[in-house]
C-alpha cells in the first residue's frame, strides 16, 4: 500500500510541470521592455498602455526599460528570450528601421529574431528652440539665418547617434544644405536638459515628450517635421510654411513586438487587446491631443506591422544613406 502511495505520488509529481506549461495565458506577469531611458517616449507610452492592458488579460503588465546603443541593448535582450508571451519589445522605427541601416554588426536580425505584434502609432518630430536662452531665434528663418551666416554654429542635440532624433536633424540640414553640429545625447532627459540649459541650440524631438514642455513655455516649436500640421500643435507650422524647404516627413512608429516565433494563439490574442485598447475614444484622444501621435489606421494585423516594418528598413536606410548620419 505505502508503495503504490509512493509512485502515484511519483507520477503526481511528473505530472506537474506539463499542468503548469498546459495553463492558459497569460498566467503570470508580462513584461514590456524598452530601449530608452524612464520619460522617453517610449516609456511614456508603454507606461499609459500597461494599466488597461492588465486589466484586459488580468495580470499585471511591467515596463522595463534597458536603454543603450540607441535601443540595440534591449533589442538584443529580447531576441534572445523565449517566445513565450511574457516578454514584448516597445520597438520604434529606430531600433528596428534606423539601427539596420547604420550599424553595420548588429547581434541579431531585426527581422528574422522577432515577431511584429501591433503597430501603435505614427510619431512626428517637432523643431524646438529655448526662447530664453536663445531669443534671437525666434523662427525657422532665423536658425537658417544664423546657420548659413556661420557654418557648425548652430549645434542641435539628439538622443543618441542614429536616434530618429539624430537623422530628424540631419535631413533638415540636408534639405537647407545646412552645417549643423550634432550633439548626442543618451536619451530624452539629457537631450532635452542640454536645450533648457543653453548648451545646444536647436532639438528636433519627438512630439510625445516635446508636448509638456511646449505648453509649460520653457521651449518654443518652430517647425513640425510632417507633410501636415498636428492637431495637438496647431499653431505650429510645417517645416515648408515655417522654412521655404521642400516638405518634410520624418515620422516614425512604435510598435509592439516579441522574440521570433511567438505562439499563434498569443499573437492573436495580444493584437486583438491592444488594437481594442488603442481604438478607444479617451486613448486615442490621449495619443492625438496630448502627445500628437497618429494611432495606426484600423484594422491593424501582424501581417501589416510587418510589411510596415519591411518598407521602413528600405526608407530609412536610404535616408541614412542621403544625410550621411554615421554612429561612433
Amino acid at each position: 500500500m505505502i508503495r503504490r502511495t509512493l509512485i502515484a505520488a511519483a507520477f503526481a509529481a511528473a505530472a506537474l510541470p506539463a499542468i503548469a506549461q498546459d495553463a492558459p495565458w497569460p498566467n503570470r506577469p508580462i513584461t514590456i521592455m524598452g530601449g530608452f531611458p524612464n520619460g522617453a517616449g517610449t516609456d511614456i507610452y508603454a507606461r499609459r498602455l500597461a494599466e488597461p492592458l492588465s486589466r484586459a488579460l488580468g495580470v499585471p503588465v511591467v515596463v522595463d526599460n534597458r536603454s543603450g546603443a540607441g535601443g540595440n541593448i534591449a533589442s538584443e535582450y529580447v531576441s534572445k528570450q523565449p517566445a513565450d508571451g511574457y516578454l514584448f519589445m516597445f520597438g520604434t522605427a529606430g531600433t528596428h528601421a534606423i539601427n539596420a541601416a547604420l550599424y553595420r554588426r548588429l547581434p541579431f536580425n531585426v527581422t528574422r529574431d522577432f515577431t511584429p505584434v501591433v503597430l501603435l502609432g505614427d510619431v512626428p518630430n517637432v523643431m524646438l528652440v529655448n526662447p530664453e536662452k536663445r531669443p534671437n531665434l525666434q523662427t525657422c528663418q532665423d536658425v537658417l539665418a544664423a546657420a548659413r551666416a556661420r557654418p557648425q554654429a548652430i549645434t542641435y542635440a539628439s538622443t543618441g547617434n542614429g536616434a530618429s532624433t539624430h537623422l530628424a536633424g540631419a535631413q533638415f540640414a540636408t534639405a537647407a544644405n545646412l552645417q549643423l553640429l550634432h550633439v548626442p545625447y543618451r536619451g530624452q532627459p539629457g537631450a532635452i536638459a542640454s536645450l533648457l540649459a543653453g548648451d545646444t541650440d536647436v532639438f528636433f524631438n519627438q512630439t510625445g515628450p516635446s508636448m509638456g514642455p511646449i505648453q509649460q513655455g520653457q521651449v518654443r516649436a518652430l517647425a513640425v517635421l510632417s507633410r501636415e500640421r498636428l492637431p495637438a500643435l496647431p499653431n505650429v507650422p510645417t517645416v515648408a510654411e515655417a522654412c521655404g524647404l521642400p516638405p518634410m516627413d520624418t515620422s516614425t512608429w512604435y510598435g509592439l513586438l516579441a522574440p521570433a516565433n511567438l505562439p499563434a494563439p498569443i499573437l492573436q490574442r495580444m493584437n486583438a487587446e491592444v488594437n481594442r485598447i488603442i481604438s478607444t475614444p479617451e486613448f486615442r484622444t490621449w495619443l492625438i491631443e496630448n502627445q500628437a501621435i497618429t494611432p495606426p489606421a484600423a484594422p491593424n494585423s501582424p501581417e501589416q506591422f510587418r510589411e510596415t516594418l519591411a518598407a521602413d528598413i528600405a526608407r530609412w536606410a536610404e535616408v541614412v544613406r542621403v544625410s550621411g548620419a554615421t554612429v561612433d
